[in-house]
């Protein structure tokens, strides 16, 4: 399975920002507005982690990152009662399920929690300048977007040494996209 792209990222948020608006539309027609946001929070965050781990190639631990994602966002709902605690740990499960399924390298993990955080303060200036939770979502969401644009290290050393011949170049090129495709199917 291939990486995800930006444009299938900007979907993605777009999709999580309309469904946010309408079920919190749905919801406060029933409930408190704080465990409102509490489930919305809650389930944009386990909604993104399920996408994380339906894009990923990696087939192993998935039950137990579901399971775990759903009794940590429980737990921590049940004792705090807080939007801030639980927003906290939406984004930290988002990361941890990055890194194990999207990272392989240290350096790729703390630019991933830049992005992170750089998506969550565009967020908090979006909450704070419209107050609007499709403008604060998708402005989450679309930052996160960018991840697969994340280079690893076995990218980095990748890159082909520019006195080379292109012919060669092209040829190691044409065999990784080989080796790749054989691995794959």
């Amino acid at each position: 399975m291939t990486r995800p792209g930006f444009g299938e990222g900007v979907l993605v948020a777009l999709g999580a920002a309309l469904l946010a608006t309408v079920t919190e539309t749905g919801l406060s027609l029933l409930l408190p507005s704080a465990d409102v946001a509490q489930l919305l929070c809650m389930g944009i965050g386990l909604g993104y982690g399920l996408y994380l781990l339906a894009r990923s190639a990696e087939r192993v631990g998935r039950v137990v990152v579901v399971l775990g994602w759903v009794a940590i966002s429980l737990t921590v709902a049940g004792l705090s009662g807080g939007l801030g605690l639980q927003l906290l740990t939406q984004l930290v499960l988002v990361w941890l399920t990055r890194v194990l399924y999207h990272h392989a390298e240290p350096m790729a993990a703390l630019l991933d929690l830049g992005l992170l955080l750089l998506g969550f303060a565009a967020a908090l200036w979006a909450l704070e300048r419209t107050g609007s939770l499709f403008l604060t979502v998708w402005t989450l969401l679309l930052v996160q977007a960018l991840f697969p644009l994340i280079p690893s290290r076995s990218d980095w050393s990748r890159r082909d040494d520019p006195s080379e011949d292109a012919f060669a170049v092209a040829e190691r090129a044409a065999e990784r996209a080989l080796q790749r495709l054989s691995v794959r199917h």
